[in-house]
C-alpha cells in the first residue's frame, strides 16, 4: 500500500498516476496551480486563527473561561504576510481571521491590513465576539474589512449574560446599529442552535431582520470532547429552523462558490435574512472550500482532523514557494468528510483552537 505523507522542504510533491505507478508531478513549478483535493473541491478560502485566547466563557466552548496565558509564538504580522502571499497564489480569494477572540491581539489592524493588501485577496473577514467592536470599528473600517461576523447566542440580556459571563449586550446591539449604518462592512450574527433557546431566539432574529441588512444564521451545535454532557442535553437539529422559515414563505438562496457553508433564506418583506449552519446534514462537507491555519503556524485539513501539519518553517523565512509545494502536498489526504455522527471530533477538544 502506497502512502503520501505531507512534508515540509523543497522537494517536489507527485502523486501515483491512476493508470500507472509512475510519479506525476502534482503541480507545475512554474506556475502554481489553484489548490484542489482529491474529490474536485477548489479550496478558496482559508481561516486563519491568530489566537487561541478568549476573554468570553461561553458555555458551550469555554465554560471554565481559557485556561492561562495566551501562548508564545502566535504568528507574527511578516508571517502572516508570507502565508497569505502563498494561499493566494494557489487560488484563496477569502480569508477570515479567528481565535479564539481576535480582537485581542493588538496587531490586529495591521493584520487586517496586511492580509487586504495582498494581491488576489478579494475579501477579508472577520469572526469575534463584538467586545471591543465599538471601540475599534472605525480602525477596522479603515484597515480594509469586508465583513465581520458577531457570535451573540441570545437576544435576552440575562441569557447572554449567563452564557458568556459578560453583561453586555445592550452595548453590543447599539455597536453592531453603528457598524450597519456608518460603514459598508457586511455583518452577519452568529448563533449557537441550542434546545432550551431555539424558538425564541427565531422569533427574535426575524425581528431583528425585518429593518436591518443583516444575516442571522444557527449554528448546530457540534460535540467535541470537552462539551458531551451539554451537546447530550442542548443539541437541536436545524430542520426545526428551516421547516419554520419555509412555511412562513422564506426562500432558500445557494451559497457563493468563495462563501460559507451557510444556507441563507430571505423573505420579500425582510431586509434581513435568516442562515442555518447544519454540519450533521448528509452531504455537508460535499462542497467544503476551506483550510484552516493555527495562530502557531499548522495547517489543519479540516475541524475535526485526527491531525495537522507544520507550515512555520516557510512562513518564518519568507518561502512562499516551498509554502505553495506543502500546501499541494495535503491535497491527496484532505478528508472527504467529519466524522461528527460516530461522536469523533478528531483532536478538536474546544472550538477556540482553531476558530470553528
Amino acid at each position: 500500500m502506497t502512502h503520501l505523507a505531507p512534508i515540509s522542504g523543497n522537494e517536489p510533491r507527485y502523486a501515483l498516476s491512476p493508470a500507472s505507478t509512475s510519479l506525476t508531478p502534482l503541480f507545475s513549478p512554474s506556475k502554481p496551480q489553484p489548490l484542489t483535493d482529491n474529490f474536485s473541491r477548489q479550496l478558496t478560502y482559508l481561516r486563519l486563527s491568530i489566537t487561541d485566547f478568549c476573554n468570553f466563557r461561553c458555555e458551550y466552548c469555554l465554560p471554565d473561561g481559557y485556561q492561562g496565558k495566551p501562548p508564545e509564538g502566535e504568528l507574527t504580522v511578516a508571517e502572516i504576510a508570507t502565508l497569505v502571499r502563498g494561499f493566494a497564489q494557489v487560488g484563496t480569494v477569502k480569508v477570515r481571521i479567528t481565535g479564539g477572540e481576535p480582537s485581542i491581539r493588538r496587531d490586529v489592524v495591521d493584520i487586517i491590513k496586511t492580509i487586504k493588501q495582498t494581491p488576489g485577496i478579494e475579501t477579508v473577514a472577520m469572526t469575534s465576539n463584538g467586545y471591543k467592536l465599538g471601540k475599534h470599528l472605525a480602525s477596522w473600517q479603515a484597515a480594509g474589512l469586508n465583513q465581520i461576523n458577531i457570535s451573540m447566542d441570545s437576544f435576552d440580556a440575562k441569557v447572554f449574560h449567563k452564557m458568556t459571563g459578560f453583561d453586555m449586550l445592550p452595548q453590543l446591539l447599539s455597536d453592531m446599529d453603528t457598524l450597519l449604518e456608518t460603514t459598508d462592512i457586511k455583518l452577519k450574527i452568529n448563533s449557537i442552535l441550542m434546545a432550551e433557546t431555539a424558538y425564541e431566539n427565531l422569533i427574535n432574529a426575524i425581528d431583528y431582520v425585518k429593518q436591518r441588512p443583516v444575516t442571522y444564521r444557527f449554528i448546530e451545535f457540534m460535540q467535541t470532547s470537552d462539551n458531551s454532557e451539554l451537546f447530550f442535553a442542548q443539541h437541536a437539529q436545524s430542520d426545526m429552523i428551516s421547516h419554520y422559515l419555509l412555511q412562513q414563505g422564506w426562500q432558500p438562496h445557494a451559497r457563493g462558490s468563495a462563501g460559507g457553508p451557510a444556507i441563507e433564506y430571505s423573505h420579500a418583506d425582510y431586509l434581513g435574512r435568516i442562515g442555518i449552519i447544519a454540519p450533521y446534514a448528509a452531504h455537508f462537507c460535499d462542497s467544503c472550500n476551506r483550510l484552516r491555519v493555527s495562530s502557531q503556524g499548522k495547517v489543519h485539513l479540516c475541524l475535526f482532523d485526527q491531525g495537522n501539519y507544520d507550515i512555520r518553517e516557510h512562513l518564518r523565512a519568507d518561502d512562499v514557494a516551498g509554502l505553495v509545494k506543502s500546501l499541494h502536498s495535503f491535497m491527496p489526504i484532505k478528508p472527504e468528510h467529519h466524522y461528527l455522527h460516530e461522536a469523533n471530533s478528531g483532536m478538536m477538544s474546544n472550538l477556540s483552537l482553531i476558530g470553528g
